[in-house]
């Protein structure tokens, strides 16, 4: 084990994972709702850590058999994208004033865990993060691209948890309804900006 690898993969995969995404836009929502927060956290930190070490061990020999993969995932998590965002655009809309980050409809776990992982294995942009960008740096650390790999799941575990529970500590200012509609609309926008960059190759 090499720490200052360790280090350098850990600094790599946090300034990855830290940009809002359609992921951590998802785990925001579920920790300021309360709602199933450790079981998403750990869903999206072993989906992140899985894709992590198919980048940094097998990559390019599947960018080599598959290259129709590429296409599908972007423009099938482009549609996934839009879809998910209007529905988070009827959400903020279609309540009364009462609305409250802790009210509404809560998702049961199994629902709540299918949207998180689709959210993650549905979204390309996850893949160029975590098996593109990630799998090629650790090609400059020949024989020691275990102490990377660990380093980058460290951070995804850091980061979830950290945005999971620590959004719950949001939760009195989103107990506006104005609040929680913006958020809702944020989201939304953040959805379809994606989309729209995968759509278009962006």
């Amino acid at each position: 084990m090499s720490f200052s690898v360790y280090f350098t993969g850990f600094t790599m995969g946090l300034s990855l994972i830290v940009a809002i995404g359609a992921q951590n836009a998802f785990v925001l929502r579920q920790g300021l709702r309360n709602e199933h927060v450790f079981a998403i956290c750990l869903a999206c930190a072993l989906s992140d850590g899985v894709l992590i070490l198919i980048g940094i061990t097998s990559f390019q020999q599947i960018a080599a058999v598959l290259p129709w993969l590429d296409p599908l995932m972007r423009y099938g998590g482009a549609i996934f994208l839009v879809w998910y965002g209007a529905k988070n655009l009827y959400s903020a809309f279609r309540s009364s004033g009462a609305l409250a980050a802790g009210e509404g409809n809560a998702s049961s776990l199994r629902k709540a865990l299918l949207t998180g992982l689709a959210l993650t294995w549905l979204n390309p942009h996850v893949y160029l993060d975590t098996v593109v960008l990630l799998g090629t740096i650790s090609t400059r650390f020949p024989g020691l691209e275990a102490s990377f790999a660990a380093g980058a799941v460290t951070a995804s575990f850091l980061f979830f948890f950290s945005l999971g529970y620590g959004a719950t500590k949001l939760r009195p200012v989103f107990a506006n309804p104005v609040a929680w509609r913006v958020l809702e609309g944020i989201v939304a926008v953040t959805m379809w900006l994606i989309a729209f960059k995968l759509a278009s190759g962006l």
